[in-house]
């Protein structure tokens, strides 16, 4: 075991008595020690029930003859850190949790470990410890929010972010906002869309690494207690097998992943997770693979903010083509999506899982309980899955879009862009009625490196969607969207401005062109020109030159391979 380096031999017999000041007697200190990170905490509505997780995993692994050890870890809501500063130290939290978890592991000396996430750069910062550290590992993750109700429809955060705009528009009052805003998020759970926290919880259990239902299952179910106890008795199991995250996380497994967010129809930030993930595992990843696997996967979810199916929108009936992650549950969650792709051959159903069992011995009894939910694999909503990666002389390395959450009429769009060096003067314009139809808005100096930490744009995207010109004005950063954006939405630039990408480029006017069903992103510019605006281009002075942020500047991969810290 490789908790005898703190408990076994004279030599360790301070360490010992530093185990028993804390009550644990000697029957609890030689069993296996199990780490148990929780990232429980009172500013996140997807945490703040953690704490009953984490108690539900150390009755698992007691029953199962094990010592849980809780410890801490950091995680910030997004939506929160929204629109401000905060939102630059999102995405840089990620390498913290990593890093964290990586230490205490390794210095207690922890047989197993079992890693409650639940929001959005924290589970992706947990799988990469889960690589990185290589013990037997289950992930379990606090659950899906339920989806809000306001006049018989259901709502969640993302009609709040869109408030703005529509409020402007004309479309709501003032009163009509704060009703919503009492009603958009009823209770507990990471947001009821195919967000970037659920598209991470969902594609943890796709990858093996968590049980089947710790993506769908909702926040307040006492189902979601009972998977907590399972994982903790799991991690006994496969700790005696020694069955470890690297065993499971192979390239097979990601292959698998990727299919199923195609089908889902996931957050694009899963492409800045992934690879980071698969990087820790040591496992090859190109960006240019998701194109490949999206071209034969078939989009088989409407999940919020999916795009209705047009043959779905009757009059009013629109908004109930839409589903949320507590519908894909009920439809039979992630097994039957899984099982729906491994009809057309597009799973491995051989790779190893946390269960102990292949992943095809997993959803072999899983049933499709509702097929407008989970659309069978013959009969998709879209063909091809739900995001794209788009390159052209405006992308060299990659952009990339959530094809799913485009209306089709935006699918290919031409405009003169509006450039702004940040996302704040953006949403002013919007605001001030100073951006028209058929405008391209350009965000940039937002990437890893730029912002720093690569902050999301959905007060941008929202307003746009919330004024209703979701069709009509694209945007593109090098910046991110966030998992809850709709509408022709481009991020993930790369380079980035501040290495010198064309994006950095662009001035007011130039004319932009998108082409989704071309995976195209160009700017109407002759090599000669461009050529031209790089020998006078300079490096913008950094916004941060102290603390975190100024480090992580200077270490931060491109969006391209995942913003990883080299």
């Amino acid at each position: 075991m490789k908790s005898d380096a703190v408990r076994t031999g004279i030599e360790r017999a301070a360490a010992r008595s530093l185990i028993k000041a804390m009550g644990y007697t000697d029957e609890e200190m030689y069993r296996p020690l199990i780490g148990v990170a929780n990232s429980w905490n009172e500013i996140v509505p997807g945490h703040i029930n953690l704490d009953k997780i984490a108690g539900a995993v150390k009755a698992g692994v007691r029953m199962a003859g094990g010592t849980p050890m809780e410890f801490g870890v950091i995680g910030m809501c997004d939506g929160i850190a929204m629109g401000h500063e905060g939102m630059r130290y999102s995405l840089v939290t990620r390498e913290i949790i990593a890093d964290s978890i990586e230490c205490i592991a390794k210095a207690h000396a922890f047989d197993a470990l079992v890693l409650i996430p639940n929001c959005d750069k924290i589970v992706p910062g947990m799988l990469m410890a889960a690589a990185r550290v290589n013990i037997p590992t289950v992930v379990v993750s606090g659950g899906p929010m339920m989806a809000g109700r306001y006049k018989g429809r259901n709502i969640s955060v993302t009609q709040m972010f869109e408030g703005a705009g529509a409020l402007i528009s004309g479309s709501i009052t003032e009163d009509d906002l704060c009703e919503m805003e009492n009603e958009a998020c009823p209770g507990c759970g990471s947001c009821a869309g195919m967000f970037t926290a659920n598209s991470m919880n969902c594609l943890t259990e796709a990858i093996g690494m968590g049980l089947p239902g710790n993506g769908t299952i909702p926040a307040v179910h006492a189902a979601r207690i009972r998977l907590a106890k399972y994982a903790g008795m799991k991690v006994m199991e496969l700790l005696e097998k020694n069955i470890r995250p690297r065993d499971i996380m192979t390239k097979a497994a990601f292959a698998n992943a990727l299919a199923a967010d195609m089908a889902l129809g996931c957050s694009t930030n899963t492409t800045l997770h992934i690879p980071a993930i698969a990087h820790e595992a040591g496992v090859p990843f190109a960006l240019d693979s998701l194109n490949e696997i999206s071209k034969h996967t078939p989009h088989l979810t409407t999940l919020s903010p999916a795009v209705a199916h047009p043959e779905l929108m009757e009059g009013d009936s629109c908004q109930q083509a839409i589903h949320h992650i507590q519908d894909l549950d009920e439809a039979g969650g992630i097994p039957v999506v899984l099982k729906e792709l491994s009809k057309k051959g597009l799973i491995d159903l051989n790779v190893k899982t946390v269960t102990g069992h292949t992943l095809g011995e997993n959803i072999a009894a899983a049933v499709n309980r509702n097929s407008d939910v989970i659309r069978p694999a013959d009969n998709p909503y879209h063909e091809e899955g739900g995001l794209a990666v788009l390159k052209g002389n405006l992308a060299p390395d990659g952009s990339v879009v959530k094809q799913s959450a485009v209306e089709p009429e935006a699918w290919v769009f031409e405009g003169p862009a509006r450039v702004f060096e940040c996302e704040d003067d953006a949403v002013k314009e919007l605001l001030a009625g100073k951006i028209n139809k058929g405008e391209v808005i350009v965000v940039r100096n937002e990437g890893p490196k730029g912002g720093p930490g690569m902050r999301e744009m959905l007060t941008a995207t929202a307003t746009v969607s919330g004024m209703g010109m979701g069709k009509d004005i694209a945007l593109i950063t090098d910046g991110r969207f966030s998992g809850a954006s709709r509408g022709a939405c481009i991020g993930h630039v790369s380079p980035e401005a501040a290495s010198g990408g064309p994006i950095g480029l662009l001035r007011e006017g130039d004319i932009i062109s998108i082409d989704i069903p071309g995976k195209r992103l160009d700017v109407k510019l002759s090599d000669e020109e461009l050529a031209a605006r790089r020998a006078e281009w300079k490096a913008p002075e950094p916004r941060v030159k102290e603390g975190y942020l100024a480090r992580y500047a200077r270490m931060v991969s491109s969006a391209s391979t995942g913003a990883i810290i080299e």
